[in-house]
C-alpha cells in the first residue's frame, strides 16, 4: 500500500441490512449508496473519508412524489443502485421491481449527494436490473445492464452508449458477457473500469446467498470481447462451507484513492444461531485489492474476507450517534424508514413535543400497505431496544407498541390493547408463515410503559416496564423466524414502533424515547 497513514478497519464497515454497495470517490470524499427494497425513504447515502468510518447523509429517494413504492410486494421495490460523478454531478442508475405503477430502469441525478435528488428519468430501452453506469476517458456515458436469458437464472451483460443530457439510450447495443464460470447462474451487478489501457468488468455471480462469488473478466476495448480472467472468482466463501461465520461473498464496486490504492466494496451475511440465519440481512464490507498482471486480486494472502482489513487512508471518525432517540428533532433521523411510499401523514414529532406520536392505520404490517410503522435496522447480533409508550386505548384493537419486523409474514409484536374486561393489556403475538400466535398477556395499569426487546444472538427476551413499577418478562421468542434463510427475502430485521386500529380512533400513540443499543443494555 502507497498511503502513509494505516489503520485497521473492522468489518463489515456498514452493519446491518445494508446490501448491494456502490461507491464512487470525489477528492478525498467518497459516497455510497445500498439497496432498499420496499423501505422509505429509499436507497440511504453514505459519506466517509477513510472508507472505514462512515456517516448517514440522506437517501436519494426521499419525496413521495417522487417515486411510488405504493404496494411493492415484500423483497419488491429498489433494488441495487450503482452511483457515480462526473462532469460535476452526481448520478445514480437504479431499478424498480414489480411496482404497482411502474417498473424499470431509472436515472437520478443531484448536485449534493445529502441534497435533493431530481425525479427518475425513466429508461424504458434499458432491459432486466442491476444497472451501472461508465464513463469512458473521452467523456462518453455508457449505461451497462443485466437481463435473464433463460429461466435457470442465465443472464448476460449489456451495454449501450446514454446521452444524459435526453435522458436516453443511443447507438447499438453490445452484450459484454455471460458469465465466468461454465452454465454460470445470475452474472449480475456489473460495473466497468478503466486502468492501464485495460476495460475491466467486475461483476456478482452465483445468485445472491451461499453460492455468491465476485469475478471480472477484461477487455483492451470498451465493447469487448472480454478475456475471462483465469483466476475466477476473484471472492468467493461458497467453498468455506455452510458454517463459516461470513457467507454469501458478492456485488462488488472498487474504488482507488488518490494515492493509488484499491479497495472493494461488497456484500456478505453473517448467519449466527447454527444454520443459514443471517437476521441481520447482507451487509457492507471493505476488502484491499491489488493489481498483478493486470488482474485484480481481493485481499492477497489470504483470498477472503477478513475481520480485520488494513487501509492506507488516516482515520477520518465521526461524530458517535446517540443510542437515544429522543424525538426531539424537526424531522426523522436517517436511520428510520416507513414501509413503502407513505400518502398520509400518520406520524408527527410535532404534535406533542419530544414525542414521536402515530396516528393508529387500519393498515398492518401483516399486508403490503404503508402501516403506522417506524423502523431502524437491526445491526448487532446482541442488543436492546425500547420504548416508552404512552397509549390509551379505547377500544379492543386498537393497539401500539414494540415491533421486530422481517417481512409480512414474519414478525414480533409487542402491544398494548384494550383487553375485554375494559382494562389494558399488553400482549406478545409472533407471526412466523402469515401465522399469528399469541404467546403471552399481561395485565397493564394506567400510565406510560417501556416495552423493550433483548437479544442474545437468536433469543429475544421481550420485556414491559409500567410507570413506577418493576420491569416483567412478557416471553421469549426463537429469533430464526427473523431472517431470509427463512424467509427467502432479500431484507434484513427492523426494530420500531407501531400502532393500528381496524376503526377510526381518536386515541394516539406517544413514543417519549426509542433507545438502541449492542450488547445486553
Amino acid at each position: 500500500m502507497t498511503g502513509t497513514h494505516h489503520q485497521s478497519a473492522r468489518n463489515p464497515v456498514l452493519p446491518g441490512f445494508h446490501p448491494d454497495p456502490s461507491v464512487c470517490r470525489v477528492g478525498d470524499d467518497y459516497f455510497l449508496v445500498t439497496s432498499s427494497f420496499e423501505y422509505f425513504p429509499g436507497l440511504p447515502l453514505h459519506h466517509s473519508r477513510d472508507l472505514v468510518h462512515w456517516r448517514p447523509i440522506g437517501h436519494a429517494v426521499d419525496r413521495p412524489g417522487q417515486l411510488a413504492l405504493d404496494g411493492v410486494r415484500p423483497s419488491g421495490g429498489l433494488y441495487a443502485a450503482s452511483l457515480h460523478h462526473a462532469a460535476g454531478r452526481f448520478h445514480l442508475v437504479c431499478t424498480l421491481v414489480d411496482g404497482r405503477h411502474r417498473s424499470g430502469n431509472f436515472l437520478l441525478t443531484a448536485d449534493d449527494p445529502a441534497g435533493d435528488w431530481s425525479d427518475p428519468v425513466w429508461l424504458p430501452e434499458a432491459p432486466g436490473f442491476d444497472p451501472s453506469l461508465f464513463f469512458d476517458e473521452d467523456g462518453s456515458a455508457h449505461l451497462l445492464g443485466t437481463r435473464q436469458v433463460h429461466d435457470d437464472g442465465r443472464t448476460e451483460i449489456w451495454m449501450r452508449a446514454l446521452d444524459l443530457d435526453a435522458g436516453r439510450l443511443t447507438g447499438e447495443e453490445h452484450v459484454l458477457f455471460r458469465g465466468a464460470l461454465v452454465d454460470a447462474r445470475w452474472a449480475e451487478g456489473p460495473h466497468l473500469y478503466h486502468r492501464d489501457g485495460y476495460h475491466h468488468l467486475v461483476l456478482a455471480e452465483g445468485g445472491t446467498e451461499h453460492g455468491h462469488a465476485v469475478t471480472t473478466a477484461r477487455s483492451r476495448t470498451r465493447t469487448g470481447p472480454y478475456e475471462n480472467n483465469p483466476c475466477n472468482p476473484v471472492l468467493t466463501h461458497r467453498h468455506l462451507g455452510r458454517h463459516h461465520p461470513v457467507t454469501g461473498t458478492g456485488h462488488a464496486d472498487l474504488v482507488r484513492t488518490p494515492a493509488g490504492d484499491w479497495y472493494a466494496l461488497l456484500l456478505a451475511s453473517r448467519p449466527y444461531g447454527g444454520g443459514p440465519h443471517a437476521n441481520l440481512g447482507r451487509e457492507t464490507f471493505l476488502a484491499r485489492v491489488v493489481w498483478e498482471d493486470d488482474w485484480p486480486v481481493v485481499n492477497p494472502g489470504s483470498g477472503r474476507l477478513e475481520e480485520h482489513t488494513e487501509v492506507a487512508l488516516p482515520p477520518h471518525p465521526w461524530p458517535e450517534a446517540d443510542p437515544v432517540d429522543h424525538f426531539d428533532g424537526a424531522v426523522l433521523g436517517p436511520q428510520w424508514n416507513v414501509l413503502r411510499t407513505p400518502r398520509t401523514a400518520f406520524h408527527s414529532l410535532g404534535a406533542r413535543p419530544g414525542h414521536l406520536r402515530l396516528e393508529p392505520l387500519p393498515q398492518t404490517l401483516a399486508e403490503p400497505a404503508t402501516p403506522a410503522f417506524v423502523g431502524r435496522r437491526q445491526q448487532h447480533r446482541d442488543f436492546t431496544a425500547e420504548a416508552l409508550l404512552d397509549f390509551e386505548p379505547v377500544a379492543p384493537g386498537e393497539q401500539a407498541g414494540l415491533v421486530v419486523h422481517h417481512d409480512p409474514g414474519h414478525h414480533v409484536r409487542l402491544l398494548v390493547d384494550r383487553g375485554p374486561s375494559g382494562g389494558r393489556v399488553v400482549r406478545l403475538t409472533v407471526r412466523d408463515r402469515g401465522t399469528d400466535t399469541v404467546r403471552a398477556e399481561l395485565p397493564l395499569g394506567p400510565g406510560p410503559v417501556l416495552l423493550g426487546v433483548t437479544a442474545r444472538g437468536q433469543d429475544l427476551a421481550f420485556t414491559r416496564t409500567p410507570q413506577g413499577g418493576p420491569a416483567a418478562e412478557v416471553g421469549r421468542v426463537d429469533g430464526r423466524i427473523l431472517n431470509s434463510g427463512h424467509t427467502g427475502s432479500f431484507t434484513g430485521t427492523y426494530l420500531g414502533v407501531y400502532a393500528t386500529s381496524p376503526h377510526p380512533t381518536a386515541a394516539r400513540a406517544d413514543f417519549d424515547f426509542f433507545r438502541y443499543s449492542p450488547g445486553p443494555g
